[in-house]
Parts: structure tokens; C-alpha cells; sequence
């Protein structure tokens, strides 16, 4: 099937194949730039050119703006060959209390353009991190859509929203971009009406933890592989791991006779899956904490349709036990 079609976001030109910038700044420790920098640009030398980020995956003097920003004062030819996208209307981590009101989205907006202030002038692409429960969306949108008229912003995203969410904020202004959790165990945008809105209005799907949290690696055996930061979601629980490694191996087995890594036919799944009829345009963001995970989540794999029969297959032979997320954190997903 044809790839190499050329994608736009918010008018800039990007690949299928994205970069999740919040391990740099967030979660496992900040890394020094001595050490994201070479990643940075191991992603831009691959064409990893949808960078992924928010203002609060790190501290407000460290975040993802924050990092950019210092990328470019040291590699400013760089400066076109990425595109940001931030999430945002967090103004409380612990509490996930939120401000997406037309002020509250200016105000975060600004801190934004202050914190990149040496380096840009608006950022590519901004939006809400979650929908604000206190505010309806429509609002919201409107007052992103005055600040991209008034060129603070290019573009506007949504993050883990429903389909009818999708479209309210469509009604009232253009919608560049959907964030959401899709992988080989995350396939809910394709059944729930998600993926289908993005096609119909022409958003870019931007599929968030695409490695299953790294279940998808490979690299998981055993329920102690697990990290701390996501023992906590109910699919890592024992009751629910063994179950869900059986997809795993299954996966595992399938990548092994196509002669690459399971993270690699994960990946190339999912794009894959993008340029299936009625699909939108489907761009993976994975992270990666080395510059040689970056390579080797770059490459692409060609899969057939037989391969992507057999990937089917495993998806209904061994159906994902356990919620996405914690009850505490799932409420503030819509689905």
C-alpha cells in the first residue's frame, strides 16, 4: 500500500511516525541535555518529525517547551524540521484540576510562548490535555481557534475524547489533531466511532502509548520486567499479565518470521491501519530514552494483508484483560 503520500498538521508538512518527548522530562527522571539532545536529534535525522509534548511532563521550569527551546539554541537549523504539539489546561497534576476556560487556555498559552520565547514565535500545535468538566468544549475550542487567528497557535488538538466530543468542537471551529491511546492493546478508537469522526472532518489521529506502556516490546516476561510508574494500570495487574503476555508471544512469534522486533510490527501495525479505506491519518508518537531506540522504532515494516489477517487473529484469540487505566485516572478519559 502506498506510504510515502505526503501528510500535513496545522499546514506544516509530517511523517506517519512521531516522537513522544515526556520521557525526557517526566515520569523516569529528567535526562541532562547532554543526553536528550543526541535523541533529539536521532529523531530528526529519522524523520520522527511530530514531536509530542506537554507543559506539564516535567516541572514548570523544566517541560517540554522547555527542553525544545534549549534544543534549538543548540541546533537552530533544526528549527523546521519538527513539528511541536503541546497539551495543556492542567493546573494541577495531583489532582488533575483543570482551567480550559477562554482566560484559563490564554493564560497557558502564554506561558507557553514564554517558555519557548527565545526560539519560537507560536506553538505548532495546542490544545487541551483533557476535556475540562467545568467548561463546555465549544467554549474551549473557541477561544483556541481566537488564538490561532491571532497566530499564538497553528493548529488546535483534542486528547481522549469521545466521537461526539469530536464533533462539537468541529461545529465551531477546525480541529487539527486527536490525541489517543492506540496500539495492538488499545484498539477502542476503531470500534467507538473515533477513528471514523477523524476521517469524516479531517483530523489527524495521533496514537498516544502505541507500545502499550512497553508491553509491546517484548521485553516484559514476567510481571517483575514491569516498571513501577505503570504497575498500577489494571492490564499489568497479576491477575490480568499473564493473559494479556499470551498476545504478546503471539505477537512476539509473528514478528520473528517478518525478521523484526515486536515493537516494530507494533508500530507499523498501527500506521498501518491509517491507510486502511475510511481510516484517518494515523501517526504513532513512541519515546525513547536512547538514540538507538529511536533508530530501531523508526524503521518501517512492510506488512502485507496476510500479515494484517494474522494480526487479527491474535487480537481476537487473546482479548486485552483490564481496564486501560485506573479507575481514578479513567475518569478523566471520555471512553
Amino acid at each position: 500500500m502506498e506510504t510515502t503520500s505526503q501528510v500535513y498538521l496545522a499546514g506544516k508538512p509530517i511523517s506517519r511516525n512521531g516522537f513522544g518527548i515526556m520521557r525526557l522530562t517526566w515520569q523516569l527522571g529528567a535526562l541532562p541535555d547532554s543526553q536528550s539532545f543526541p535523541i533529539l536529534k536521532a529523531a530528526v535525522a529519522a524523520g520522527m518529525n511530530l514531536w509530542n509534548g506537554s507543559d506539564f511532563y516535567g516541572t514548570p521550569e523544566n517541560n517540554s517547551l522547555h527542553l525544545i527551546n534549549r534544543y534549538l539554541k543548540a541546533y537552530p537549523e533544526d528549527a523546521e524540521k519538527f513539528v511541536v504539539c503541546i497539551k495543556s489546561g492542567l493546573l494541577d497534576i495531583r489532582t488533575f484540576e483543570m482551567d480550559c476556560s477562554a482566560k484559563g487556555l490564554r493564560d497557558f498559552v502564554q506561558k507557553a510562548l514564554d517558555a519557548a520565547k527565545d526560539t519560537m514565535t507560536k506553538i505548532d500545535v495546542f490544545g487541551l490535555a483533557r476535556i475540562d468538566p467545568n467548561v463546555p468544549v465549544e467554549e474551549s475550542v473557541k477561544a483556541l481557534a481566537e488564538l490561532r487567528e491571532e497566530g499564538k497557535i497553528g493548529g488546535i488538538q483534542l486528547t481522549e475524547v469521545r466521537a461526539e466530543t469530536i464533533r462539537r468542537a468541529a461545529s465551531v471551529t477546525k480541529i487539527d489533531m486527536v490525541e489517543a491511546e492506540v496500539s495492538l492493546w488499545s484498539t477502542d478508537v476503531f470500534t467507538n466511532g473515533v477513528a471514523e469522526a477523524c476521517a469524516e472532518l479531517g483530523i489527524v489521529l495521533v496514537a498516544h502509548s502505541p507500545l502499550g506502556g512497553g508491553i509491546l516490546t517484548g521485553k516484559f516476561e514476567t510481571i517483575d520486567d514491569v516498571p513501577e510508574t505503570i504497575k498500577h494500570r489494571p492490564r499489568f495487574s497479576p491477575e490480568n499479565f499473564e493473559s494479556n503476555l499470551n498476545l504478546v508471544k503471539a505477537v512476539k512469534k509473528l514478528a520473528e518470521s517478518k525478521g523484526c522486533s515486536p515493537a516494530q510490527l507494533a508500530l507499523s501495525w498501527v500506521r498501518r491501519k491509517g491507510m486502511e479505506p475510511g481510516m484517518p491519518v494515523i501517526v504513532t508518537v513512541v519515546g525513547a530514552r536512547s538514540p538507538e531506540t529511536v533508530l530501531e522504532n523508526a524503521k518501517e515494516v512492510d506488512l502485507t494483508e496476510a500479515d494484517m489477517k494474522a494480526i487479527d487473529d491474535i487480537l481476537k484469540s487473546f482479548p486485552v484483560q483490564g481496564d486501560r487505566w485506573p479507575a481514578a485516572v479513567a475518569k478523566f478519559n471520555e471512553y
